[in-house]
């Protein structure tokens, strides 16, 4: 662990992972690395003290386990939770549109983007693409254009109504980025796509059935800062958590039994198979346990750290916190409260975790909403209240969440995987 360089593993973990295909299938590359096999869900599982498994689902999410010398049922799980998917914007199924010989893309709001930083920024496209091969079969790929592919340009200052006044964002007709100036030999998207399946993959597609295509910003994430003490780039939220759980479990070691789930859909409410509100980590504590009796008495016996960003205070904006809770970037993990069970931290986890904290010697905070405004929430709640498995929630201060880039603390990286790490050792 000391001899890791956090910062640049992360910004190399962020730049692979355009879309949660991506990160899941980073994921998936380091625990084979680590001696993690790989378990699929339609086959009988086979499992064995001392071993260590992962298994996927729609590509987007994924659950990795390490089972101890001890019954699960006897000892519960340590378990760490994170997302994959981020807010942006996504293309629709028949996206073309043709426009004084310009060819743009119709686009959906997927979460909660803040929708201005979309403007006037570099895009490239990444997702998956279903396909048929030369034999008529539909396979998938995950794909990613890289170089910058689409851009929405801002409407000039001159032609607004009102030029000191930012007009409200008519999301149906100004958010289509252009993707390229038509000509007599210019491809269709369908082109397009076989174009960069047969690139990427190396074989030649029949037909494009269908995508799920994701746009990105182009530009790398980032060290900034006069001394380099922090990170600018997309999609912090929430792969920051996703790469700290998967660091700290892997140098962990742990002898017990562990383990890290990655939910997709988070940022949309988390009701699909893939979110925290469907059946997944159920399942697959269901399959490890081997019996009813045993798989309640795992569940009393687990338990659960929700990990996604907090709201690090806006030095332009401090009214906007609660005065006695102001989480600083780079000043460790913050624990995260709500009355309302937004968060599901409660005296009993929060007072866990602070001794975790101490004993590892990790700075911790915490955030509380400012009363007038309103509280986001996390797979936390909604894992807890499916699972029955005591939990709390934590995160990373960010600045500018939800932005298409993202400000975090370089000293959060390392104190966020410290924390796994002594979870998943404690």
């Amino acid at each position: 662990m000391k001899n890791i360089n956090h910062e640049k593993q992360f910004i190399d973990f962020l730049t692979q992972s355009p879309s949660p295909y991506h990160a899941v299938a980073n994921v998936k590359e380091r625990l084979v690395k680590k001696g993690f096999s790989e378990l699929l869900e339609s086959e009988k599982w086979k499992l064995r003290k001392g071993g260590r498994y992962f298994v996927t689902k729609n590509d987007s999410a994924l659950i990795c386990f390490t089972l101890g010398n001890k019954s699960p049922a006897n000892t519960g799980f340590k378990i760490f939770g994170a997302h994959t998917d981020s807010p942006g914007l996504k293309i629709k199924p028949n996206p073309e549109k043709e426009l004084s010989d310009y060819v743009s893309l119709g686009v959906e709001v997927y979460g909660g983007p803040l929708l201005p930083t979309w403007f006037d920024r570099d895009l490239s496209m990444a997702g998956r693409v279903a396909y048929t091969n030369s034999k008529n079969q539909m396979r998938t790929a995950i794909v990613d254009f890289i170089k910058p592919v689409a851009f929405i340009p801002s409407l000039a200052v001159h032609l607004s109504k009102k030029g000191d006044e930012v007009p409200k964002l008519d999301k149906q007709k100004q958010l289509p980025p252009i993707l390229l100036q038509k000509t007599s030999k210019s491809p269709n998207f369908e082109m397009i796509l076989k174009e960069l399946v047969s690139h990427q993959e190396k074989v030649k597609p029949k037909s494009i059935l269908e995508f799920d295509l994701l746009l990105y910003d182009a530009q790398k994430p980032v060290q900034v800062g006069y001394q380099n003490e922090f990170i600018a780039g997309a999609r912090l939220d929430n792969l920051l958590s996703c790469y700290c759980g998967l660091m700290g479990l892997i140098s962990a070691e742990s002898k017990d039994n562990c383990l890290l789930v990655l939910n997709d859909h988070e940022e949309v409410g988390s009701q699909s198979d893939v979110g925290a509100g469907g059946a997944f980590l159920k399942s697959v504590l269901k399959r490890i346990s081997g019996n009813l009796e045993d798989y309640y008495r795992l569940i009393n016996q687990s338990m659960l750290i929700s990990a996604d960003n907090a709201h690090g205070v806006h030095p332009n904006h401090p009214e906007k916190h609660d005065g006695n809770h102001l989480p600083k970037l780079n000043m460790g993990p913050v624990i995260k409260v709500n009355a309302s069970q937004r968060y599901t931290t409660n005296a009993n986890t929060s007072g866990y975790f602070k001794l975790l904290c101490q004993k590892a010697k990790i700075p911790h905070q915490i955030f509380v909403s400012n009363t007038n405004i309103a509280c986001g929430s996390t797979i936390g709640p909604i894992t807890s209240s499916l699972t029955g498995i005591k939990a709390l929630d934590i995160g990373a201060a960010t600045l500018g969440m939800h932005s298409i880039r993202e400000l975090c603390g370089v000293k959060d990286i390392k104190w966020m995987t410290k924390m796994a790490q002594a979870f998943f050792k404690s």
